[in-house]
């Protein structure tokens, strides 16, 4: 008799997921913060409460790195760079020259870590030490890839000051410190962007303020988060002259590329960051040879995307005079990433602090779509 196998057990699929999902957590709520508040649909934006507008005309980066910091407006605060601890500078030296940047960037954060002391809760100390020390850093790397020794800090200029006579070995004029001081107010701080996000995950494991940071900036090298500046002066380089612009804008949209230094994800309207940066521009005495050209440019690119897409606002965003500014300081297009992410370090930091004050480890769901369960073939 042949003996009867019991039946399987029938396994019960549980119920769909059916929890929304946002992809690229768009529209999410993933946290609070009172450092700065992003309005896409006016296009305004405020730092503790203070319009960057406000700040741009007003204040310098190292008062405003103060503020997100302490929440203190202190208008005369000072932050020179800081020195290069002996071993990270060993390892700048022994990089290739053709290290990208903000890959040289990010391994000297990481280093700076190794050679510090830096335990649980970050501190304030700690984030001027780290927004000190990156200028110094970045700088020492664009010389030494050109064969020349890095400059020591001059304690007696303010850190965007004194990045530009470390990177050229003597001190910027008034109005071009003035006018990457203006960038890197507005490059400062701007909420759960990808890099600050990243940096308040690292943080929530209670890792150390240089991890986060370091993760910040390889968050930061993506090409559609931090490459933008860059890719607008190619596309101003191929467009030539306002004669030609309209021709070119056209024909790259029927292309389907994307007009750099047009549209964001957040703003709706012209960005505030834009406006304040286009006016800084106008005003510098060493402005590049092009600028004319983007402002002419802007004005036919605004009408051209209003035709195209009527019923999308894309509007300028901060990539577009943030071009114009870089290069008018004298810098070359592959630093522009990495000089963004020195200007937002005390974005990164101040969140760093932020959400070590009220802490809980950042450990969103995700929806299973795979196969079913199901048993291992014989």
């Amino acid at each position: 008799m042949t003996e009867e196998k019991p039946p399987a057990a029938a396994t019960t699929e549980p119920p769909a997921d059916q929890r929304p999902y946002s992809p690229g957590l768009e529209g999410v709520l993933a946290g609070e913060t009172a450092l700065s508040k992003v309005d896409g649909e006016q296009g305004r934006l405020i730092y503790r409460g203070y319009r960057i507008g406000d700040l741009v005309e007003r204040g310098t980066y190292a008062a405003v790195a103060n503020l997100l910091w302490t929440s203190d407006w202190t208008p005369d605060h000072r932050l020179p760079t800081g020195q290069i601890p002996a071993p990270v500078l060993s390892i700048l030296k022994a990089l290739p020259a053709s290290t990208k940047p903000m890959d040289a960037l990010r391994t000297a954060v990481s280093a700076w870590g190794a050679t510090q002391d830096l335990p649980w809760p970050p501190t304030v100390e700690q984030a001027r030490a780290l927004t000190s020390f990156s200028p110094s850093a970045l700088a020492a790397f664009a010389r030494l890839r050109q064969g020349k020794d890095p400059i020591e800090p001059d304690p007696s200029l303010d850190l965007v000051e004194g990045f530009l006579y470390q990177l050229k070995g003597e001190r910027p004029d008034p109005g071009t410190a003035r006018a990457l001081d203006a960038y890197f107010i507005v490059g400062a701080e701007h909420g759960f962007n990808a890099s600050t996000f990243t940096a308040r995950v690292i943080t929530s494991t209670r890792s150390d303020i240089a991890s986060a940071v370091a993760g910040a900036v390889g968050t930061m090298k993506g090409p559609l988060h931090g490459g933008a500046p860059s890719e607008v002066v190619d596309q101003l380089a191929k467009v030539g002259s306002v004669e030609h612009a309209e021709e070119w804008l056209r024909g790259a949209l029927d292309r389907g590329e994307r007009l750099m230094g047009f549209g964001h994800r957040v703003y709706r309207a012209y960005d505030p960051r834009a406006a304040a940066l286009r006016k800084v521009a106008e005003g510098m005495e060493h402005k590049p040879d092009w600028l004319q050209l983007a402002i002419q440019v802007e004005d036919v690119a605004l009408r051209v995307l209003a035709e195209r897409h009527p019923e999308r606002a894309l509007k300028t965003n901060v990539e577009f005079y943030a071009a114009p500014v870089l290069m008018g300081v004298g810098l070359t297009p592959d630093l522009f990433p990495a000089t963004f992410s020195l200007a937002r370090h005390a974005g990164w930091t101040a969140h760093v602090l932020e959400q070590s004050g009220d802490n809980r480890l950042i450990r969103p769901d995700v929806r299973y779509i795979g196969p079913a369960e199901r048993d291992l073939p014989a």
